[in-house]
């Protein structure tokens, strides 16, 4: 177990210990989560292990990024769980704040005109920000505050959440913050449901329903490969697969320029994703797998 000595509660204390490291010469990773750890956090860690000398893991579940009615309350939270995970995948401290550490003593109203917030742009607005406002001006807004709490030199995320990486990505590029954003693939349960805290709050039968997100992922992907270039088309079987699982609601299904994350209408030279979000229960997940190539005769 990570030693409590290497709990961080605050932003002062992270950074005091990450700039004794910077001095020592070590190369810092930063892996943001939100707790409630499984294998998709643990290999982040791993990856950061294995290119740092330095690991940091943030746990702090980020109440600006939740709309209301959205499941904040009863997102998971396990900090015991979470440190012994870590220790054994080898962290070195885990930075793991209370929203008044935060946000500030009081922050009762974090919607307040008097805070300052990071707006994500237009990568930020579309997909999960347009179907759920203001989230990614939270995620922003967070992920410059553990980046400036905990200086790291590259910080890690998965690409399950693509949108969040991309915007995450320039950010950091644009505010010159001088971190770089790493991606790391997608790990997945063995019947192919990608991982998430949020499974945790699936039902039996809504577990088993929620892999019908990667087979019409890989429904459309297989389509691709085997040379369909018309976005429609490939939708088009993908809803069929959707279709086919009643406890499930699409809640958008796109082919992006996998940059972007311009709507494509055909595959071509550029790179492209398919984006898929849905709810399931009570439960909102979200999936996306990249596209090959489809050369032009």
């Amino acid at each position: 177990m990570v030693d409590e000595a290497l709990v961080a509660r605050t932003p002062d204390e992270i950074r005091a210990l990450s700039y004794e490291w910077r001095a020592a010469g070590k190369t810092v990773g930063l892996v943001p989560t939100m707790g409630a750890l499984h294998e998709g956090h643990l290999s982040l860690v791993r990856k950061a292990r294995s290119e740092c000398g330095k690991v940091i893991v943030s746990v702090f579940v980020n109440p600006t990024q939740f709309g209301a009615g959205e499941d904040f309350d009863t997102y998971p939270r396990n900090l015991e769980n979470d440190r012994e995970l870590l220790s054994e995948a080898g962290c070195d401290a885990i930075f793991a704040p209370g929203v008044a550490e935060m946000y500030g003593e009081g922050s009762t109203d974090l919607s307040s005109g008097e805070r300052t917030f990071v707006e994500a742009g237009r990568l930020g607005d579309v997909f999960e920000g347009k179907d759920r406002p203001g989230h990614f001006r939270g995620v922003a807004t967070v992920v410059a505050m553990l980046m400036g709490a905990a200086v790291p030199h590259r910080a890690y995320f998965g690409e399950k959440d693509f949108q969040q990486l991309k915007v995450i990505g320039r950010m950091a590029r644009e505010l010159h913050m001088g971190v770089e954003i790493v991606g790391c693939p997608t790990v997945r349960e063995s019947d192919g449901l990608a991982m998430s805290s949020r499974n945790a709050n699936l039902g039996s039968e809504e577990r088993e329903a929620a892999t019908v997100l990667h087979r019409s992922l890989e429904a459309g992907a297989k389509l691709a490969a085997d040379g369909e270039k018309d976005v429609s088309t490939i939708l088009r079987r993908m809803r069929g697969v959707l279709d086919g699982e009643p406890l499930v609601e699409p809640k958008y299904v796109a082919v992006v320029d996998a940059e972007t994350l311009e709507a494509l209408e055909s595959l071509g030279e550029r790179s492209a994703r398919i984006l898929i979000a849905a709810r399931v229960g009570s439960v909102r997940l979200i999936d996306n797998i990249a596209l090959p190539f489809v050369r032009s005769e």
